[in-house]
């Protein structure tokens, strides 16, 4: 896991070597073991190592195969890269490290450009060719890691991270209208390619980019998420068995793939706790554990220690438990803020934020849970989204929109200032996202920006498949990279295992729904955990304070709201604000999030992420 970062001209220019030395510098907390350049011609790539597999000085990087003629600069990690070593030395390559990254270059060598097809893993990375003279780059299925980049008509530069471009200069800060109706309605869900600033762009996931010295771009999108019955009817018990034995896989190689001690972070939840049951069963007896909790609120608990206290107790973990004050929450705030590569509104953001500095005092590498719920169905909207299409009641949109949007396309033109009204792009993108096969696509596929995708088989298939493969990848897998990186720590998501994640997609939804959703995930869970983290209401990780807002929160709410720097923006009506100001917890969206932290949290990002940064 590490920061990656890179310049390529198209002029014939020289690189600037300041501005890779300002994107590292802004990477440092990602990769805090080494620092590495390499300069060739019209290319210049950087690195920051966080070192996991391979800790010696031959897995550095950027990494230069000088026989091969390539390099490389990869952040994220390769779960089958010994598996696929043996296969290229089968092939007659020969390897001067022991680490993950090399084998991206052999598998280049190899496969050229369909190398990310026989990659199990998490992974960001550009290969500069020198024979070819082009970059390629790459992102792995899910969009676990991210790749940011931004476009003149004189270079093309990337980095793991916004603030690293940022921190390069010359880009255009000004906001995107689409990405801001995606921000405020979408559940700050931005759908790549765009971001929230005009002048940067993201590499959407499952997707490659070569781009050669002239600038010429060409972009694939190599795998699509098939969410169709297999032809072979499969029985419950058979569904749950193979459940069972792709996550047991998973869990193992998302354990092995290390060369220091992997940690769990444990919610209290059923998808963190199974996680350790697994690890269990799978023979590792020495489970290391973290947990985090905040104050209590009237309406809501702030920990659920209750839980995660039962599965240390079982399984007799190494467990460390952080109890969070509500002002440290709020001193500790902008530092968290300064770490979104995007402006996240979730709650849990800051939560992971202060539980991944604890935790990288003792570990570098996690395992966390996001991507179940997504994935098996867990969240209460889905059988509400179910039942109105089962009723008729509206197109797969509407009833997607009721359940999901933060606001209406008429409260968004109520939230912001007139310069920024627009199409209602939110339903747009989400209607494409959410379309059928036409009847007479014999493939079962269906055209959507950036390719061709395979069908699915009902509405909720639709939903989970773009829940997947679109809403997760902006909302919880990057705020755990981004919370987690900023202090060094990997976390590795075994829910979001391509080979589960393909398996579940071809279950009927029907049997995701049962017992209040994620069915599989419980059946496989009787015997291994207690009853009552199987049965108990799906939890969520709670920072009350950011929900139920009030006292010293709602006052530097409304400081941010009201400053000088956010007049000046002018993103958002007054009489909106002010309506929010005087009620905050009247207005929640239907995924119970606070409407007036989604202003605030957008305002502050913006004045500590592009206000503060020298033109």
């Amino acid at each position: 896991m590490c920061g990656i970062s890179g310049e390529l001209r198209f002029d014939g220019g020289v690189p600037d070597h300041a501005a890779l030395a300002r994107m590292l510098a802004a990477l440092a907390r990602r990769g805090p073991d080494s620092e590495g350049q390499y300069a060739d011609g019209p290319i210049v790539l950087g690195h920051r190592r966080l070192s996991i597999i391979d800790l010696s000085g031959r897995a550095n990087q950027p990494m230069i195969d000088s026989a091969l003629k390539l390099t490389v600069v990869f952040n994220g990690t390769i779960y089958n890269y010994r598996a696929l070593r043996a296969e290229l030395q089968g092939l007659g390559y020969q390897f001067f490290s022991g680490g993950d990254t090399e084998v991206i270059i052999k598998a280049y060598a190899a496969w050229g450009e369909q190398c990310v097809n026989h990659l199990d893993g998490m992974f960001a990375f550009a290969i500069w060719d020198v024979r070819k003279q082009h970059l390629f780059l790459a992102r792995d299925r899910l969009g676990i890691k991210p790749l940011y980049y931004t476009r003149t008509t004189t270079h093309l530069r990337f980095a793991s991270t916004l603030q690293a471009l940022l921190a390069a200069g010359g880009v255009d800060t000004s906001i995107d209208p689409v990405a801001l109706h995606h921000q405020l309605t979408l559940h700050a869900v931005v759908p790549a390619p765009h971001t929230i600033l005009n002048g940067v762009r993201k590499l959407p996931p499952a997707t490659t980019m070569t781009v050669d010295a002239a600038g010429v771009t060409q972009s694939q999108l190599y795998w699509r998420l098939d969410a169709t019955r297999p032809a072979q009817p499969t029985s419950e018990t058979e569904w749950i068995n193979a459940t069972h034995d792709a996550l047991r896989n998973a869990v193992k190689s998302h354990l092995s793939a290390a060369d220091v001690p992997v940690g769990v972070l444990l919610s209290g939840g059923l998808d963190s706790s199974l996680l350790v049951a697994l690890l269990a069963e799978a023979g590792v007896d020495d489970l290391r554990t973290f947990s985090v909790g905040f104050e209590d609120q009237p309406e809501e608990r702030g920990s659920e220690f209750e839980y995660s206290d039962q599965v240390v107790q079982r399984y007799d973990t190494r467990h460390h438990k952080y109890s969070i004050p509500n002002d440290a929450i709020l001193q500790r705030l902008p530092e968290a803020i300064r770490a979104m590569s995007e402006p996240m509104v979730a709650q849990d953001a800051v939560a992971f934020y202060l539980l991944a500095e604890r935790v990288s005092q003792e570990v570098k590498v996690v395992q966390s849970g996001q991507g179940a719920d997504e994935v098996f169905a867990g969240y209460f909207w889905y059988p509400l989204m179910q039942a109105d299409a089962d009723a008729g009641r509206g197109t797969d949109l509407e009833c997607f929109r009721k359940h999901y949007f933060d606001r209406s396309h008429a409260e968004f033109l109520e939230t912001v200032t007139k310069s920024y009204h627009g199409a209602d792009y939110t339903a747009a993108r989400v209607a494409t996202l959410l379309a059928q096969p036409q009847a007479d696509d014999t493939q079962g596929c269906v055209s959507v920006a950036g390719g061709r995708m395979p069908g699915a088989t009902t509405f909720l298939d639709r939903v989970l498949r773009m829940d997947v493969t679109t809403l997760i990848v902006d909302d919880p897998v990057k705020r755990v990279d981004n919370m987690t990186m900023a202090w060094g720590l990997e976390a590795r998501v075994p829910f979001l295992d391509h080979h589960v994640v393909e398996l579940a997609a071809r279950m009927p939804p029907e049997l995701k729904l049962k017992e209040g959703g994620k069915h599989p995930l419980k059946a496989i869970a009787r015997g291994l955990l207690p009853d009552s983290i199987i049965d108990r209401p799906k939890g969520y990780f709670p920072v009350p304070a950011l929900k139920y807002v009030r006292g010293p929160f709602l006052e530097f709410m409304r400081n941010v709201l009201g400053s000088e720097a956010c007049h000046r923006r002018g993103l958002f009506q007054n009489s909106y604000v002010d309506k929010l100001l005087a009620a905050p917890e009247r207005y929640l969206t239907p995924l119970q999030g606070s409407k007036l932290w989604h202003l605030a949290l957008l305002e502050y990002w913006l004045q500590l992420n592009v206000d503060e940064i020298p033109p």
